[in-house]
């Protein structure tokens, strides 16, 4: 069989996902590279809008069961078909293993997920992909066991920091069937996940750079009068490593002399205690929540406003951030941008010179508001910086190049 028929597998977590348009940026790119692929997600879409970006992807879409005993039967053909594999034994002995750490019903459910893919995947699929080290690795891990292929990933931010040592250990170890390379979108998760394998070159850094043929030429900003109304705007999902709520505190301390509004896109599990934050402080009247946006509404608002302000920090169980696409994104419409220098947000942002970055103190994050508000040419010189920095080194195009290589290889050294 040649290289060009060996399909390969891409695992998910859910497709489409309004939150992960970097998963959906590159899998339109690696399809456009000639890759041939299908996709099976671990759970159905929730989000009611798709991004232009999901129409874009031609490669067939497959639902594993969300939970075992939704389709028992399915399930258990999977399992049947599973126990007269060669490997089922290792497969069963590595989830044993694994059990023995985690006594979680979701470690049953990657493994069940496993035989139906082991089982539905056609001949022809030589390996597997998976977007986040976590779960989405777990099934292709029992899956590449059972079908002996080898699999790949693409870890992020949360799966990294929030996933016990042992388990990114092993599965980055041979010996324990961990994967025949993985990727990674930032320096600083790049060297925590090569000091944990056996081998630094199984690890690669590739940033996700910014399609920018999705994003229009940026707007051209006359420098805003110091009298003029403030327009913030964040875009993220409303969780506590996105620290929406230092914001918040902080606009609260702004003072009465400057008119502002702030606008934020995005849903989330916090909607409702940060919409009773604002209010208990008394600046509701100003803020805008429009929830779930598609791209075009995120760049029309992009381009009406002043600051893109996001306060990421580390969260109580260590979830944080990576590099934010948003950032990208607000940059390319030449956005002033202020920040944290929480996890790779430094790698883009150079303090002073692409942005602000500052910790999430609310006084903190209020007065470099206040700042950024009476000084617009200050503004102006650092979106200017931040869009150039953006064309001229994180573009997507070889971070796409170099993730094909692997993948092409991974695909010729299958069987």
């Amino acid at each position: 069989m040649s290289s060009k028929t060996r399909r390969l597998a891409v695992i998910v977590k859910g497709w489409p996902r309004l939150s992960e348009t970097f998963i959906a940026q590159e899998l339109v790119a690696l399809e456009e590279t000639g890759i041939p692929f299908d996709i099976w997600s671990l759970r159905h879409p929730t989000d009611v809008k798709r991004h232009p970006l999901h129409e874009r992807l031609k490669a067939p879409v497959h639902y594993l069961p969300e939970y075992l005993l939704q389709e028992p039967l399915r399930v258990l053909r999977g399992a049947i078909h599973a126990a007269g594999q060669p490997g089922f034994r290792n497969a069963l002995r590595c989830l044993r293993e694994d059990y023995a750490r985690d006594r979680t019903p979701n470690r049953l459910r990657r493994f069940g997920q496993a035989c139906v893919l082991a089982r539905e995947m056609p001949p022809g699929f030589e390996g597997l992909y998976a977007h986040f080290l976590h779960t989405p690795s777990s099934v292709a891990r029992y899956t590449s066991i059972l079908r002996g292929i080898p699999w790949s990933f693409s870890a992020h931010a949360k799966d990294i920091w929030t996933s016990p040592e042992w388990e990114l250990r092993e599965k980055l170890q041979p010996n324990h069937f961990g994967a025949a390379f993985g990727a990674t979108c930032t320096a600083f998760g790049a060297e925590h996940l090569r000091n944990l394998a056996d081998d630094p070159n199984r690890v690669d850094l590739v940033y996700h750079g910014l399609d920018l043929t999705r994003f229009p030429t940026p707007p051209v900003r006359p420098l805003r009068r110091i009298d003029a109304p403030f327009k913030l705007m964040s875009v993220g999902r409303m969780v506590e490593k996105k620290g929406f709520d230092r914001l918040i505190d902080a606009l609260a301390l702004l003072p009465d002399t400057l008119e502002w509004h702030w606008t934020h896109i995005g849903g989330g599990e916090l909607k409702d205690k940060l919409q009773a934050q604002a209010r208990t402080l008394g600046i509701s009247d100003r803020i805008t929540w429009r929830g779930a946006c598609d791209q075009p509404e995120v760049v029309e608002e992009m381009r009406r406003s002043d600051l893109f302000v996001l306060p990421s920090r580390v969260a109580a169980d260590g979830d944080r951030d990576g590099l934010p696409n948003v950032l990208m994104e607000a940059a390319s419409q030449k956005l002033p941008i202020l920040s944290t220098p929480v996890s790779a947000i430094p790698e883009f942002i150079q303090n002073g010179v692409h942005g602000i970055l500052v910790n999430d103190a609310p006084k903190e994050i209020a007065a470099a508001i206040l700042d950024i508000a009476e000084r617009p040419d200050v503004g102006s010189s650092l979106a200017e910086a931040a869009y150039q920095r953006l064309t001229t080194e994180f573009t997507m195009n070889p971070g796409i190049a170099q993730l094909a290589h692997r993948l092409r290889t991974m695909l010729e050294l299958a069987r």
